[in-house]
């Protein structure tokens, strides 16, 4: 095969997945992978809880990806703003999208959108220290609902039943430390619409819940019920097994009188958030089986006294300026991996990760997604007409017109000043949050945490 010039957009866990598998597979292969952010890493770094050491153990393979002699990282460019996907076509044969999934799935029932709900998406960005949310979260409320079934509700309803003290192992910010301390939630309520052997909780993160000595979890018989379906899911999936041991544990366990309560509801479907400005309560309709693992309304229906609501029903991709995008789904369409334009292949366009087949699975699953968009990549690798202009002229141009770029470089002088501050303080890393005190701590400035 001809040497092949690619474009990877999004440098997270898909990103970096995509130009390591191509140049593996391709000898003459170069990728430049693009991101947003002045760092790498995406969700790992800006989706995953901070006391989860052990899942951003994946960051020291993904940088090993990056240093790779063919691969380079760019950083602090915005697609669709600072480059479009025309210019990257005239500068590369090829582009992957891999942007990955941001933003809250909407949940539709009334009052979601009153003062004191929020996007659970939101809440982990603020406590990951991303730099595009505010450095202040409202955490006024004493008892608080949390909708959903995975782990994004689990790691909220953890991050705000811990208290902050506990999080002072991890790289969280020194405004969110703060934020965290003031924090004046007791009772944490988890909704999930049904019963035991449908929840999506890893076995480990719902065992991990109850790890700390100031927070006890609460589960009465309510709820607990487990059809045919569910029996089935229990003997085919080991994971179902162990979740449904879990939540047998915390029905039997005593409670301690830890001064933080995380409260676990099952077949309780939200229908309302109450209040007439600002939440005041939740509603919830009890479920039950239809015999076939679904579940409907009873009809009956229950007030939670709740001050905040958080929705964690999923992630969702955001459309990208020049691509195809269903609104449905949430995904770019595509046929093994190659974008679909009015049905046709956009050549020179493909895709991988959660934009294109949805949020869901975990980060192990992105390798196979994304094996099968560089096979079709490669297939078509002959057939792309080789891009005119050289990568380095797009860069060139960018710093031209004032975009700071973000190489490897300056990621590795930020890596090691967030190292520094946590060495400070006997931790890890504390993280930088703004983008102006990131890129000074790429050029080699020292800006504050």
């Amino acid at each position: 095969m001809r040497p092949v010039k690619v474009a990877v957009i999004g440098a997270g866990p898909a990103g970096i997945y995509a130009a390591d598998i191509l140049t593996k597979e391709h000898e003459q292969a170069t990728v430049d992978v693009f991101d947003r952010l002045p760092t790498p890493y995406g969700l790992v770094r800006y989706g995953v809880a901070p006391d989860h050491p052990r899942i951003k153990e994946i960051i020291k393979a993904l940088r090993r990806v990056l240093d790779a002699e063919r691969i380079r990282f760019v950083g602090n460019v915005d697609f669709g703003t600072d480059v479009t996907f025309e210019q990257l076509r005239r500068h590369y044969d090829a582009v992957i999208v891999a942007t990955g999934a941001m933003a809250d799935r909407p949940l539709d029932i009334p009052g979601i959108d009153k003062q004191g709900s929020h996007g659970a998406a939101e809440f982990v960005s603020w406590y990951d220290g991303h730099p595009d949310v505010p450095r202040e979260w409202p955490l006024e409320a004493e008892s608080v609902a949390v909708i959903g079934a995975g782990n994004v509700a689990l790691d909220v309803a953890r991050m705000l039943a811990k208290p902050a003290d506990e999080q002072l192992t991890t790289e969280i910010p020194q405004n969110v430390y703060e934020g965290l301390r003031a924090n004046r939630a007791k009772d944490i309520h988890v909704f999930a619409r049904r019963g035991p052997a449908h929840l999506k909780f890893s076995p480990m993160e719902f065992r991990e819940l109850s790890h700390s000595p100031s927070v006890d979890v609460v589960m009465t018989e309510e709820g607990f019920e487990i059809d045919d379906a569910g029996q089935e899911a229990i003997q085919k999936a080991k994971s179902t097994k162990l979740v449904v041991d879990t939540l047998l544990k915390y029905l039997e366990k005593e409670p301690t009188g830890a001064p933080h309560r995380i409260h676990l509801h099952l077949m309780q479907a939200p229908v309302e958030v109450l209040g007439d400005d600002s939440v005041t309560g939740l509603r919830t309709e009890v479920m039950q089986y239809n015999g076939d693992g679904t579940v409907s309304g009873t009809g009956e229906f229950r007030d939670w006294d709740v001050q905040a609501v958080y929705r964690a029903v999923g992630y969702l991709s955001s459309e990208l300026p020049g691509l195809p995008f269903d609104h449905t789904t949430g995904t770019i369409p595509h046929e093994a991996g190659r974008v679909l334009e009015g049905g046709a292949p956009k050549q020179g366009a493909y895709v991988t990760g959660w934009i294109k087949r949805g949020p869901v699975g975990l980060i192990g699953h992105t390798k196979s997604d994304a094996k099968e968009t560089i096979e079709s990549l490669l297939a078509d690798v002959d057939t792309l007409p080789p891009a005119p202009a050289e990568p380095d002229d797009l860069l060139d141009a960018l710093r031209a017109e004032g975009v700071e770029l973000t190489l490897l470089e300056n990621w590795n002088a930020l890596d090691a000043h967030e190292r520094a501050l946590g060495e400070a303080a006997g931790r890890e890393r504390i993280k930088v949050v703004s983008r102006e005190d990131m890129l000074a701590a790429g050029r080699g400035g020292a800006p504050g945490a």
